[in-house]
């Protein structure tokens, strides 16, 4: 009696691992998690204590299905400001996370057959999600040899005449990769001149570490016209339970997103929506603090990592992963992680997950305790593998 949408879809094997690692904790066991893509810093005290105020101000009925004004009016400051997007406030709708704006975006643009170009290593939901809305995934691959970085010369592998959209991740999850802004002026070129929308995902926009993130709709107005930019709260303010993100495009996208909404999720949450509006306030003090103790344990482990033999990571540039290759062992990276978790008591995730074999990606939003003493275990479990 299921419907055969529902039947192409596959359970998150990053929650999977996720929750088996919680489940072993539950027994006892001392397993150290490099699964989970979250800070392992708290919100901040002031986003707390504004949604706190909020919930006494008795803020708790419905908003409108876009979100609260306010925020969405401080959203586009925010990304004309630091993003150099001059987004209006009707161009901005307040999400339950970035995963729903992603999944409202394609439901506004896909018709079955559509293609959508999806560089791999990709995150896990994008693939789901075009299935969810009827679309066909087109994978590119892309190379260690380049730093997983995405090029035009890519795009133009996977090119057919129904192409819709491009997804486009920078930073990466999960290589932490960054296309840089000559690449990005390319990419931009190629779509306008074949008419495909670029759907963005910056939700690690905060840890670009070597360079300053580049928005691909702030080139110019005519690359805006044709992108979707979305962005969070989740990482960058570690408010990843809140539930709260955003997409910002032209207007004509916007409105039927919003009548998703409306007949879906009626509103964001009302109270954690004032916690967000106070975020942004803080004009990104709270990332940048977290961005610099991410450096510190980026290159702690990916030159940790390298020391081991048989594995070979790139040193990424973005986001708060490491996607080690780990083909020399004789396991494909599904039996490895297994083996890892079970012998190492290390939850990593399989890049099969992402749409690459050969690889594992592990967080390093955990501490540096965690993450020398997993990366220590990782070790002693592989030389037993020789």
């Amino acid at each position: 009696m299921l419907s055969e949408r529902v039947k192409k879809i596959k359970p998150s094997q990053t929650l999977a691992i996720t929750a088996k690692a919680a489940e072993m904790k539950k027994q006892g066991i001392d397993v150290i998690s490099f699964g989970a893509g979250e800070p392992d810093f708290d919100t901040p005290d002031f986003v707390k204590e504004a949604a706190i105020k909020a919930l006494k101000e008795g803020k708790t009925k419905y908003t409108a299905a876009a979100g609260i004004p306010e925020l969405r009016e401080a959203v586009a400051k925010k990304l004309k400001e630091r993003n150099n997007i001059d987004y209006k406030m009707e161009e901005v709708v307040i999400c339950p996370g970035a995963k729903m704006g992603l999944y409202e975006i394609f439901a506004t643009i896909l018709n079955p057959g559509d293609e959508v170009i999806v560089p791999a290593p990709y995150w896990v939901s994008y693939t789901e999600q075009i299935a969810l809305c009827d679309g066909e995934s087109v994978i590119t691959q892309l190379n260690e040899e380049n730093g997983f970085v995405l090029t035009v010369d890519k795009i133009k592998e996977v090119l057919t005449p129904k192409t819709k959209a491009l997804v486009l991740n920078t930073p990466s999850n999960p290589t932490g990769a960054v296309i840089p802004k000559s690449e990005l002026e390319k990419i931009a070129e190629f779509c306008l001149k074949h008419n495909i929308l670029i759907i963005s995902d910056e939700c690690y926009e905060e840890f670009s570490y070597e360079e300053p993130h580049i928005s691909i709709a702030s080139l110019s107005e005519e690359v805006k016209k044709i992108t979707f930019t979305v962005g969070a709260f989740s990482k960058s303010y570690s408010m990843t339970g809140w539930r709260l993100g955003w997409v910002a495009a032209p207007v004509e996208y916007i409105k039927p997103i919003i009548n998703i909404q409306s007949q879906t999720i009626s509103n964001p949450t009302t109270f954690a929506q004032y916690g967000a509006l106070e975020a942004l306030k803080d004009g990104g003090a709270f990332p940048a603090k977290m961005r610099e103790e991410f450096i510190k344990r980026r290159d702690y482990i990916v030159n940790a990592l390298n020391n081991i033999k048989g594995v070979k990571c790139v040193m990424p540039k973005g986001a708060f992963y490491a996607f080690p290759n780990i083909s020399y062992y004789n396991k494909n990276d599904i039996e490895l992680s297994t083996y890892l978790l079970e012998e190492a008591k290390v939850a990593v995730v399989p890049g099969s997950a992402f749409g690459k074999e050969g690889y594992i990606r592990l967080s390093y939003a955990t501490s540096m305790e965690n993450i020398q003493k997993g990366v220590e275990r990782i070790k002693e479990a592989l030389e037993k593998l020789k």
